[in-house]
């Protein structure tokens, strides 16, 4: 980031002074999510604006090995402690929150104090493998699922859930309609594309789906989106959860995530000449997605508790397939209804939660889809039924298999991944793997109701 890069920021950041002083903006947060999944913030005062905009704050470099309980996994050199960087937020995603009245937010790039990109800063990396898929001409299209639960109480750590009703049920909506009819709002207000919201199936359970965007702006729409339910829940006394495991027994909460790959206008996922109109670029980039999925679940279910969800026939697609609206596959190909499928037409991952750092497992997405292309990988036959229903021999024979049931599996996968590692770097591998070995240790011997009691309110 050079001089004339800063005065830029600065000239932008005073253009906007007045328009938020006007709708009752006193201060501005700036956030970025560490390797455990938890947003981290910094903020000042709006008459900050410009000199936050230009030359950040600052922050230790010892949050790249924050475990979500605070602790730190350092090197073992004792350099953890050394260290600064600057956050720097992005203006463009800057927005005056709705539920936290005199507040604004925007998403913040981690540089160096000299001014280059810190090389573990989640949001720059994917960024910059968004650009490198543009470069060959592809465009994504990606959005998260938020799903959460809400629990009354904002003082107490038991769950209890916050609204009554069967999922999917009116009457579950009814009973949380004002709360409900604020979060819309709230999102709407900020400029977030709502376009399902609804009940789903486990107790105190909802959800929203929001429009689809670029990698960046759908990991920063889903911090903003995630950020907002948690507000509105305080003004209604709800404690809120995004936990994947918030009781057991009980399903919990996913993170499922969409994608799409466009070119020249049109969606490489419909329209082809391939299995279920996929274009050849459209099923090699799924193949890589299929391929490097027990690497990428170290990234997407980065926590022990994320195995708690993993389960056989609870819509979680923990089998390592592809399938057209299969809800137990591990990729769910989504085409919309005729008329909208070449607008629609998308691949879902499903063995995701929301513990995961939006910017890092998109990124990691994006290495292995990457990958899938440059390797011109195909998908094997798709799977119509749920791969529970198989016995051995059949999944065998089709190669079907199970995903990773553990962190330590997955976390094995992702260090031996040649096409992550090479993506990410070193130091941010040798970051996120310090940090998923130490929540390890520290959740080793536990059993399921102590693990899902430790993580339920941490996200």
């Amino acid at each position: 980031m050079d001089t004339s890069d800063r005065e830029s920021r600065r000239e932008h950041a005073d253009q906007l002074l007045e328009s938020l002083a006007d709708q009752g903006v006193v201060a501005v947060a700036t956030t970025f999510v560490d390797n455990s999944g938890i947003t981290r913030v910094k903020s000042v005062p709006l008459d900050r604006l410009p000199h936050l905009a230009a030359w950040g704050v600052g922050t230790s470099t010892s949050f790249d090995r924050f475990r979500l309980d605070d602790w730190i996994a350092g090197p073992t050199d004792g350099s953890g402690p050394v260290g600064d960087l600057r956050m720097i937020p992005d203006l463009r995603r800057l927005v005056p929150l709705a539920a936290q009245p005199g507040w604004a937010w925007a998403p913040a790039d981690r540089y160096e104090q000299s001014g280059e990109p810190h090389p573990q800063c989640g949001r720059l990396l994917l960024d910059r493998l968004t650009e490198a898929l543009a470069g060959q001409g592809i465009s994504i299209q990606a959005a998260y699922e938020i799903e959460w639960v809400i629990s009354d109480g904002l003082d107490d750590d038991a769950f209890t859930p916050g609204v009554r009703g069967p999922g999917y049920g009116m009457t579950r909506l009814i009973g949380v309609s004002d709360y409900s009819r604020d979060v819309i709002s709230a999102l709407v207000t900020q400029g977030v594309s709502v376009e399902q919201f609804h009940p789903e199936y486990a107790a105190g359970q909802l959800e929203v789906s929001v429009g689809a965007e670029s990698p960046v702006d759908a990991a920063d729409t889903s911090v903003l989106v995630r950020s907002t339910i948690r507000a509105v829940g305080e003004a209604y006394g709800l404690r809120t959860t995004y936990s994947p495991k918030v009781a057991v027994p009980g399903v919990g909460n996913g993170g499922h995530v969409h994608l799409s790959l466009w070119r020249d206008g049109q969606n490489l996922m419909a329209g082809g000449d391939g299995r279920l109109g996929l274009s050849a670029e459209g099923e090699a980039f799924s193949a890589g997605l299929l391929g490097h999925l027990p690497a990428l679940l170290a990234l997407g279910a980065p926590s022990p508790v994320s195995y708690l969800r993993l389960l056989p026939s609870h819509w979680a697609g923990v089998y390592a397939c592809w399938g057209l609206e299969n809800r137990e596959a591990a990729l769910r190909m989504v085409t919309g209804s005729t008329g909208s499928q070449p607008l629609a037409a998308n691949v879902e991952v499903k063995c995701f939660d929301l513990l995961a750092n939006p910017y890092l497992l998109l990124a990691g997405l994006l290495a292995a889809g990457s990958a899938g292309l440059t390797e011109h990988a195909t998908l094997p036959d798709p799977v119509d039924v749920d791969p529970a229903a198989l016995d051995e021999a059949s999944l065998e024979k089709r190669g079907i298999h199970r995903l990773p049931v553990t962190l330590r599996e997955s976390l094995d996968a992702f260090a031996a991944d040649a096409a992550l590692s090479t993506a990410f770097g070193t130091d941010l591998v040798d970051s996120i793997v310090a940090v998923r070995e130490s929540e390890l240790e520290l959740f080793d011997g536990a059993t399921d109701e102590e693990l899902a009691t430790a993580t339920r309110w941490l996200h």
